[in-house]
This record gives structure tokens, sequence and C-alpha cells, in this order.
């Protein structure tokens, strides 16, 4: 078998299932397996996991046992050549994952590959690709020089601002929502560390992979959405968690200092206090129409009762190359793709065009009875049952 791809959920039902979706349909001429792992979540994610893909194999942990822990159980049960570690709150293109094991077979000494990723209107998430944490590399981050001084080598190296977005290269530290990697390599390393329970444990991992004299590498010729608002929620338990985190990798890599020690502690506080604040400020688009891109027109009605407001239908037979120009000042505007008959590469690909023009987007998945979104990565998004 040549690739596992183990998907760890916790409560992020309806995205774990789009997410599912997007990744069966990446796999279709892949020899290869999806393994959920589902840490004890209180939503229906188990159920709908046996209902609607009864052939993936899921592991139902017993309580919550972190993201390192979670992933560690799914590569024990996982027999392909490479996994991949995927978040639940991600979308992949129908080639995904032919792209990156391509690129990964031609590479000596492979580390992690990881590959672009979005938010759910299409902005760039910078997080994708990221240098070691250094305690300089931690300095500038929370004093904001690498946004001070964005095209410097000494200033941005959080964010291995050396490579352009679109530019495939080596960088150091990769996302844990994507990592494609030799599941013997990861043997070898033990997995995820499994003394901390979140946000490190893929700098850590990374990290541990270089200092084996192997490359990891950003690779944005495939890009993905990352939702990454659901995996998190901002509030006191996440800033606790985010500075033993910080403080876990830290004292396991370098020596430090008790002044560096408080200087990160409080840095860490007031960079997740910050993120906080960035969704709790947003103030959420009421939209005053929807646009559905389908062939159904049925659809419209539907729409139109459950939600309440205008929804103008494009058929996708003649209109489906212009979706984003005629609305760039809609901002009242929501689109709806219907997935039926939209990619989700092509799904991918609208978001990815229309980076910083104030649409948003939902998605109605294939066979599926709810919308789904998400405006920006510092909140939740939307799901709309049409039930």
């Amino acid at each position: 078998m040549q690739l596992s791809v183990i998907i760890l959920n916790y409560n992020v039902r309806y995205f774990l299932e789009l997410c599912v979706l997007s990744v069966q349909s990446a796999l279709t001429n892949i020899d290869s397996e999806i393994i959920v792992v589902d840490n004890n979540s209180d939503d229906d994610s188990c159920e709908m996991i046996k209902t609607r893909f009864p052939t993936i194999k899921l592991i139902e942990n017993k309580e919550n046992v972190g993201f390192p822990k979670g992933n560690n159980i799914g590569v024990d049960q996982a027999n392909g050549e490479y996994i991949c570690i995927l978040n639940p709150d991600t979308v992949v293109a129908e080639d995904t994952f032919i792209k990156v094991l391509a690129f990964a077979e031609k590479q000596q000494n492979l580390g992690i590959v990881g590959c672009k990723f979005i938010d759910g209107s299409g902005n760039f998430l910078p997080e994708c690709k990221r240098g070691t944490p250094t305690p300089w590399v931690a300095f500038t981050k929370i004093m904001g020089l690498h946004k001070l001084f964005p095209n410097s080598r000494i200033f941005g190296k959080y964010y291995a601002q050396h490579l352009s977005e679109n530019e495939t290269g080596k960088v150091d530290i990769l996302v844990g929502a994507f990592m494609l990697m030799k599941r013997n390599l990861y043997q070898e390393l033990g997995g995820f560390d499994e003394d901390c329970f979140m946000y490190s444990d893929d700098f850590d991992l990374s990290y541990r992979v270089l200092q084996t004299a192997r490359s990891n590498y950003y690779f944005p010729e495939t890009t993905i959405i990352h939702y990454k608002g659901e995996s998190t929620v901002k509030d006191g338990a996440y800033m606790k968690r985010f500075q033993e985190a910080m403080q876990f990798f830290y004292k396991k890599h370098f020596k430090v200092y008790p002044l560096f020690t408080l200087f990160m502690k409080t840095g860490s506080y007031f960079f997740s206090f910050s993120k906080r604040v960035q969704g709790q400020s947003i103030i959420k688009k009421n939209p005053k129409s929807y646009l559905l891109y389908s062939l159904d027109e049925e659809l419209v009605k539907k729409l139109t009762v459950i939600l309440q407001k205008k929804v103008s239908f494009h058929n996708l037979k003649t209109e489906k190359m212009v979706i984003s120009s005629p609305y760039r000042s809609a901002k009242e505007v929501e689109i709806i793709l219907d997935n039926e008959f939209i990619s989700f590469k092509e799904y991918i690909a609208i978001l990815e065009s229309s980076e910083n023009k104030g649409l948003t987007f939902k998605i109605l998945p294939k066979n599926a009875n709810f919308l789904i979104g998400s405006n920006n990565s510092n909140e939740r998004g939307e799901i709309i049952k049409m039930e």
C-alpha cells in the first residue's frame, strides 16, 4: 500500500464529512486507506463515519488523548509506505496526493512534505511554512518584526519568508494540519511526542526530522483549504496550552535562561490573547443575498426557503469560469458552490483566485444536507442544515 491518510477528529462532525469526501476523491487512483481516529467526540462524528463511510477504518478513543497520541494511535494501524497526517478541517484537491507523492519520490533524504494552505475565503495562510522558532526567531514573531520587514532574511525566518508562497523549497518546520512522510521515518522518530498535548507537536516532529540530516519541503504546487478556526477555540484553555506547548519545545531543544523563560511566557500570553481578540473583534457578515452555482435549478427554491434570502441561480455550463469577476465588490453577497457539479480542485481554485476580494463562500458537499464554510481563520465556520 502506498499511502495511509490519518485524520484525527474531535467534535467537528460536518467539517470531517467534507474532509473525508475530498480525501476519498483524491485517493481514487492510489493504493491507499483512510484512518479516522476520534478523540471521544460528543457529537455524532463516529455515527456519521459508520453510516456514510462504512469502509473507512474508524478508531474510537474513550477519552481525548490529545493530538500527538491520537495520531500515533492512527499511524500504529497504518499500512502505507507513506502516511499523511491531516486535520479534519481541511479540503484537499483531487490531485493533491498524486502531486505530493510524485514530488516525494524524487527527493533524497526526504523528511516531511507540506503544501500551500488557504483559508475559507482564499487567503494564504503563512504558517504552512516556517523556520525553527529559536529564541531569536520567536522574538521577531512576538514583536511583529516579520511584518515590519517582510523581505528581511533576518526578521522573516518565522514564516520562512526566504520562499514566496508559490515557491518550492526546503523549510525547517511544517504544520501538523498536513504532513506527508515515510511511515518508517515516523516510526523511527517515535511519532509525535506524547508529552506535549497539542500546539508544538508539529514544531517538535519537524525539528527532530532535521536532526536526522533529512530535509523538509514546502511544496505549493497543490493547495488545500484549512479552515483552521475549527480545530481550536481561542479561549482561556487555548492560551494556557499554547504557553505550555512553547515552554515544552524550548525546554526540550534549547538552553534557556530564567529571564528568557519569563519573556516567552509573557510573549506567548499576549500572542495567544491577541488571537482570541482577533476572533472576537471580527464582525460576522450577514449576506443580503446568495449566488448559487449549480446545474440544479430546483435547488434555488429549497435554499430560498432555508436561507430566507434571495438566491440567484447561475448555470455552470455558461458562467463557471467567471464566478469571482462580476462580484468583486459585492461584499454582502455570498457564493454557494454545488459540489455535485464542481470538483474540490475547482472549489479550491475559485477560493484562491478570490484572495483579498472580500468574497465569502459556502459549499454544498456532494450527497450532503448542509452548507458549510468559514469566512476567516480566526473564528469558527458556519454550518447551515438543509433538513
